[in-house]
């Protein structure tokens, strides 16, 4: 089983959700379909063509959009003038429910990579009622220990890589929070500051996450890169801003795994994705009731063709069956 034929949008817009922000949406497929929401990962990357790819465009009106700042979102996060005390899990999801809105849409499968699946997630957990399926890949948590890990942990296995990586940080701000360290420095007001620190951290995602071509080619584009950069930075400096801001909110997505009950879900994992050095998809996995995990042999964070096989095979699934 491969992907579906590329399609282009029938309908699509700007959307203003406010603070001065518009957010890119589109719709393919069938207008009368089952409908379908993608939640890009990054954050801050954007809503590619091929994700409308793992849904039958007969039997889904497939939702796409670029998160704040990301991608045909305006303003950019690449430009240091926009305000991203204003971009937050909380206004994200606040988002989500505009565009349902907006659409006439009561509820939705909800498909998600990367830190798409940490915001479909949490998207499911405070909207009960308005996810009607989850199909998840790359699956993150936003915890405190996965970007500890990411950022510190994975230095025990890219040791070359991460000591470039720390040395790109004053000596007085590499013992800390790392990544909120490198969004002081995406935050500078001297534009070299801010390029420098930007193919920095990119240069160490590319080096602990393989990533398909065509991802690794957009870090070349120094405007993407600069966006991207600062969005990461600045959720993974902030846990994500998830929670409440009390003891254990970095765990929230976990610790609720049991506000899912009753939402049918679907996670395709690479073996190789190094969150599972934490075990975090299968603790998800036990504490979800409902939802079915598959794990893809000698597959990384993009879980490659058997994952994309078995998130097509969700998607059919829930077109035929539902929950």
């Amino acid at each position: 089983m491969s992907r579906y034929p590329e399609i282009e949008p029938y309908d699509h817009g700007m959307l203003d959700v406010g603070d001065g922000n518009r957010v890119y949406w589109e719709t393919s497929g069938n207008p009368r379909g089952r409908p379908a929401l993608v939640l890009h990962g990054g954050p801050g990357s954007s809503a590619g063509p091929n994700l409308r790819r793992y849904f039958d465009p007969a039997a889904y009106r497939i939702v796409l959009l670029d998160q704040r700042g990301a991608g045909r979102s305006t303003p950019p996060a690449s430009d240091p003038a926009t305000d991203m005390r204003v971009n937050t899990t909380a206004h994200l999801l606040a988002d989500l429910e505009r565009l349902r809105a907006h659409l006439g849409i009561e509820r939705w499968l909800v498909w998600g990579v990367s830190w798409g699946s940490v915001l479909g997630l949490r998207y499911a957990q405070t909207h009960p009622g308005v996810v009607s399926e989850l199909v998840l890949t790359g699956v993150a948590t936003g915890s405190h220990a996965e970007v500890d890990l990411l950022t510190r942990g994975l230095g025990n296995i890219f040791p070359e890589a991460h000591e470039r990586f720390l040395a790109a940080l004053p000596a007085g701000e590499r013992d800390g929070n790392l990544a909120a360290a490198y969004n002081r420095l995406l935050e500078s007001p001297d534009p070299e500051v801010r390029e420098r620190a930007a193919k920095a951290w990119t240069d160490w995602e590319t080096a602990t996450i393989p990533a398909p071509p065509g991802s690794v080619a957009r870090f070349q584009d120094p405007v993407f890169r600069r966006g991207f950069a600062r969005t990461v930075t600045h959720y993974w400096g902030n846990d994500h801003f998830l929670g409440d801001g009390g003891a254990g909110d970095a765990e929230v997505v976990l610790r609720d795994a049991h506000l899912l009950e009753g939402v049918p879900g679907t996670l395709v994992q690479g073996s190789l994705d190094f969150g599972n050095l934490l075990g975090i998809v299968w603790r998800l996995h036990h504490a979800w009731p409902g939802s079915e995990l598959t794990i893809v042999d000698e597959a990384g964070h993009d879980a490659g063709q058997a994952g994309d096989d078995a998130l097509v095979a969700a998607t059919d699934r829930y077109a035929r069956h539902g929950g």
